[in-house]
């Protein structure tokens, strides 16, 4: 029993010894991105902006109108604004769209109905020589509140495109000068962000149109804006 207990316990040992040899082990390899070396770069932002003249409008004309019942209401404001509509598209306006549609009841000190106000807006869009002649054909057809114009480019995509290299470049020379400063050269770029702001639209406030004269629009110009954050490795 002394024996067989002595050589379990000699087996035991050498199965401890292998095992803590074995937990010893060598390490992981580094992974390759962790292996490889980051390069040394330099980070600058650039700012890029395109001035345009806007080209097209758009215009929203719209009908209120008060009557006794809410189907009266409803009724006379459809009849006028099928007129609207009719003279905006005549007008050479494009895009129609329905802005809003409402109906509200009216009520006294009392609070008691006395009558209700529909409401029905549209937007249409139009060249900005157009615009004026839009407005004018809204409100000669009936419209009663006019809003806009809103005055837009017709190719914003191309030109924050082009302002976009504009920011580029602008990138570049600000890590030129930095190099310029600091010693070094500047190289290929290793990152870069984009970043852009929305340029504001340019809101014509119009007058009821009155007399023969049509409603004049100025168009104005517009800046279309892009930002860039760039990265470049330096020696």
């Amino acid at each position: 029993m002394r024996r067989i207990l002595f050589l379990s316990l000699s087996a035991a040992a050498v199965l401890f010894a292998v095992a803590a040899v074995a937990g010893v082990g060598r390490p992981d390899p580094a992974s390759g991105a962790a292996a490889q070396a980051q390069p040394s770069v330099v980070t600058t932002t650039g700012h890029g902006d395109v001035t345009a003249v806007p080209d097209e409008a758009v215009v929203s004309a719209g009908v209120n109108t008060h009557a006794a019942t809410a189907a009266a209401a409803l009724a006379q404001n459809a009849q006028t604004m099928q007129q609207v509509i009719a003279a905006l598209k005549n007008a050479g306006g494009s895009d129609l769209q329905t802005q809003e549609v409402s109906l509200d009841p009216q009520t006294d000190d009392q609070g008691a109905v006395t009558g209700y106000v529909a409401q029905d807006t549209v937007s249409a869009k139009a060249r900005i020589a157009d615009a004026g002649a839009l407005i004018d054909a809204a409100v000669g057809a009936g419209a009663n509140t006019v809003d806009g114009p809103t005055l837009d480019v017709s190719d914003s995509d191309a030109l924050y495109r082009s302002a976009l290299q504009k920011a580029m470049a602008d990138a570049r020379a600000k890590a030129q000068a930095l190099a310029q400063a600091g010693g070094f050269t500047v190289g290929p770029v290793y990152s870069v962000t984009e970043g852009s702001q929305a340029p504001p639209p340019v809101v014509y406030s119009a007058a009821t149109a009155s007399g023969a004269a049509s409603t004049p629009v100025e168009p104005g110009t517009q800046d279309v804006t892009a930002d860039v954050t760039v990265s470049f490795q330096i020696r």
